[in-house]
């Protein structure tokens, strides 16, 4: 019987390298039935919304989905389509892997490392408020006095021991489902010490259950942007807040060549969203551009997610062959990104393809 799952095509270049993925997966003899939905700035008139209700429909109902890149909109308009989908479908762990493929530049090698971002909670909460409104005077006037400018806008950082517990618990599942030796919590508590505090609270008690299975430290975010820089083979399974995740894993995607290798799975208790970390890059729509890459990872995470491991572990290793080969590639995957022999998107994943049915 066919997989039913969600897919989301998104917008600007994410409709080619969603057509790309699915033709990738297709090629691993997995039966998948796709139920089409969109969402994005491409919808916005007509729906009125980038995000319809019937998208959320569709996911609850199929429990999966691969989701193409969406533009956000920076400073105005709708706060986020991938913020809201985590919160509406309470898609709580977000896990975004980070490994070296040999073929991508990087001034690192055998970084194998893995972020989990708790998804619901901290700054990104979206609870906020502008200068000058009622609101944001009331919590100016409750903090002690002058410790707020008057006229500032407030965003409130709510972390709960309800999140920071099954955040933190789901990291250690995945080490020890993934033959994983090392969690490492990850905050500022030595400044917030009554948020940050309570994750590494959380922290040490959920590892204590887990001792002499799995290895346990913290370390304060600064220092591990530093530590990351300088010997990221130290560091296994990362679990940090909302907002120090989505820059941490950034990073970190950096260490292995940048975003477009840099899978992304959001992983709740009644449905999962698997799509690639970086934006829709709308400048290149339509041009058959851009790297598939980190969107055909996402799909390996999802076959595994469903269980189908031989076919996402051949998927990887096929990507794995096209990148080391350095032929045919997008122009980002090049020694030279100028270079005259690169090709589109539709033509990686042909080549990925081809790898597939060698295996």
């Amino acid at each position: 019987m066919a997989y039913r799952i969600t897919l989301i095509p998104g917008d600007g270049t994410g409709p080619e390298i969603t057509a790309a993925t699915k033709r990738v997966i297709e090629a691993t003899g997995v039966a998948i039935d796709w139920d089409v939905q969109h969402a994005g700035v491409d919808v916005l008139a007509e729906k009125g919304t980038p995000l319809p209700d019937e998208v959320l429909a569709s996911i609850r109902r199929n429990k999966a989905a691969l989701k193409g890149p969406i533009t956000t909109p920076i400073g105005t308009g709708f706060r986020s389509v991938n913020v809201a989908l985590r919160q509406a479908l309470n898609l709580y762990a977000c896990v975004r892997p980070c490994k070296t493929y040999p073929g991508v530049r990087s001034r690192y090698s055998d970084v194998d490392l893995v972020v989990i971002r708790e998804n619901t909670e901290d700054l990104y909460a979206g609870v906020e408020y502008d200068a000058e409104t009622p609101e944001a005077k009331k919590i100016i006037e409750m903090a002690p006095q002058g410790k707020i400018d008057p006229a500032a806008a407030i965003s409130i950082k709510p972390i709960s021991r309800t999140g920071s517990e099954r955040i933190i618990r789901y990291a250690f599942e995945y080490a020890r489902r993934h033959g994983r030796r090392k969690v490492t919590a990850v905050a500022k508590a030595n400044i917030m010490k009554f948020t940050d505090g309570l994750f590494y609270r959380v922290g040490r008690e959920i590892a204590a259950e887990y001792e002499g299975i799995i290895e346990y430290n913290e370390v304060l975010v600064d220092a591990l942007c530093m530590q990351l820089v300088q010997r990221p083979e130290n560091f296994d399974v990362l679990v940090m807040p909302n907002l120090y995740g989505d820059i941490v894993s950034d990073l970190c995607a950096g260490l292995v060549g940048g975003l477009g290798v840099a899978p992304g799975a959001n992983i709740g208790t009644e449905a999962a969203l698997f799509e690639p970390t970086h934006g829709s890059a709308p400048k290149y729509k339509g041009q058959n551009k851009v790297n598939p890459c980190a969107m055909i990872l996402s799909g390996v995470l999802m076959l595994r997610h469903l269980g189908e491991k031989d076919a996402a572990d051949r998927l990887e290793r096929a990507v794995a062959a096209v990148i080391r080969e350095g032929k045919y590639v997008t122009y980002d995957l090049k020694e030279d990104r100028n270079d005259p022999t690169a090709v589109g998107t539709s033509e990686m994943a042909d080549a990925i393809i081809a790898q597939l049915k060698q295996n």
